[in-house]
C-alpha cells in the first residue's frame, strides 16, 4: 500500500476510540458535565458508526478507483469459503462479545462504568489467555501504564479544582457565563465559539486538562441557552478527535511519526490524513446542528 493512504487509516483508526464506546473521553466528559455515562455512550454510537462506515467507504473507493494505491492481495494469499469465516469469527466474536457485555451491562443498569470497566479487564486476561498470549510481562506494563494514567489525572483533578476555586472567587465563571451566553446567533454561535476554541486548544494541550478546566466552565452557559448536554458532549468528543489529527499540532500525528520508520517523511502523514479530516469535519457539522435546541 502507499505509505499516504496506510498512515491515513492509522491515524484515523486510532483516533475513534474517543468517540466510540467504551470510551474514557466519554467517561470523564460525563463526570465533568453531569450527564449519565449511559446517555452518552448511546448517543456516540450513531457518530461513531457514522466514521466508521465514512472512513470505509473513503478506503473503498479510492482502491477500486487507484488500484495501484491499495493493491488487492495476491491470488496465492487470499482465502476464502470456510477458512475465511472461520478466521472472521475467531478474531471478531470474543472481542465483540467482551464489548457488549460491557455496554450491555452500563445501558441496563446492571453495572456502574467503573464495574463495567473491572469486568471489561477481567474478559480481557481472559481472552488473552484464550489466546495464549498473556504473559506476566505484558500484565505488568498494561498495570503500570494504567497507574501512570490513573496518578496523572487525579493530579490534574486536584490542580483544576484549586484553579477553578480560585477562579470562581474572584467571579470568573459568571463574566464566561455572560460572555458566552451574550454570543450572536444565540445556541448555535455559542456551539460555533466552543468548537473553535477547543479545536484550537486540542493541538496543544491534553484532553484531561481541557475536560477538567475549560468543560466546567461552558456547561453553565449550555444549560442556559438550552443546549444538550449530551450532544454538547459528543460535540466535544469529535472535536477533539479531529483535532488530534489535524497538522501541524495534533497530537496523533505526533504519537505515529515516533513510531514510523525514519525514512517516511512527516509530509507523508499529514497527506495521509487530510481525507480524513475532512469526513470528521463534515460529521462535526452534523452534530454540531443536531445540538442545536430546536
Amino acid at each position: 500500500y502507499k505509505d499516504e493512504i496506510s498512515l491515513g487509516v492509522i491515524a484515523a483508526a486510532g483516533t475513534l476510540g474517543q468517540i466510540i464506546p467504551p470510551s474514557i473521553v466519554l467517561i470523564v466528559l460525563g463526570d465533568q458535565m453531569g450527564v449519565p455515562v449511559g446517555s452518552l455512550f448511546r448517543a456516540a454510537l450513531l457518530p461513531g458508526l457514522a466514521l466508521t462506515g465514512a472512513y470505509a467507504l473513503y478506503i473503498g473507493l479510492v482502491a477500486f478507483a487507484k488500484p495501484d494505491v491499495a493493491p488487492a492481495l495476491p491470488a496465492d494469499m487470499r482465502i476464502a469459503g470456510a477458512e475465511l469465516l472461520k478466521r472472521v469469527v475467531l478474531s471478531l466474536v470474543p472481542p465483540l462479545a467482551l464489548i457488549v457485555v460491557v455496554l450491555g451491562s452500563i445501558f441496563a443498569g446492571v453495572a456502574t462504568p467503573t464495574e463495567a470497566g473491572a469486568l471489561g479487564s477481567v474478559g480481557a486476561i481472559l481472552l488473552a489467555m484464550m489466546n495464549r498470549s498473556l504473559s506476566f510481562d505484558a500484565l505488568n506494563r498494561a498495570m503500570e501504564e494504567t497507574s501512570r494514567l490513573t496518578i496523572m489525572v487525579v493530579f490534574l483533578l486536584i490542580g483544576s479544582t484549586a484553579f477553578a476555586l480560585v477562579f470562581r472567587g474572584f467571579d470568573g465563571d459568571i463574566w464566561i457565563e455572560t460572555m458566552l451566553t451574550g454570543i450572536p446567533g444565540g445556541a448555535l454561535g455559542f456551539l460555533l465559539v466552543v468548537n473553535v476554541v477547543v479545536f484550537i486548544l486540542g493541538f496543544f494541550i491534553d484532553f484531561f486538562e481541557i475536560a477538567f478546566i475549560i468543560v466546567p466552565l461552558i456547561v453553565p452557559a449550555a444549560e442556559i441557552l438550552g443546549v444538550d448536554l449530551t450532544w454538547l458532549g459528543i460535540v466535544l468528543a469529535v472535536n477533539l478527535q479531529t483535532s488530534f489529527l489535524t497538522p501541524p499540532f495534533g497530537f496523533s500525528l505526533f504519537y505515529l511519526r515516533g513510531v514510523t520508520p525514519s525514512k517516511i517523511p512527516t509530509t507523508s502523514i499529514y497527506r495521509g490524513v487530510i481525507p480524513f479530516i475532512v469526513i470528521q469535519l463534515v460529521v462535526l457539522a452534523a452534530i454540531t446542528w443536531m445540538a442545536v435546541p430546536k
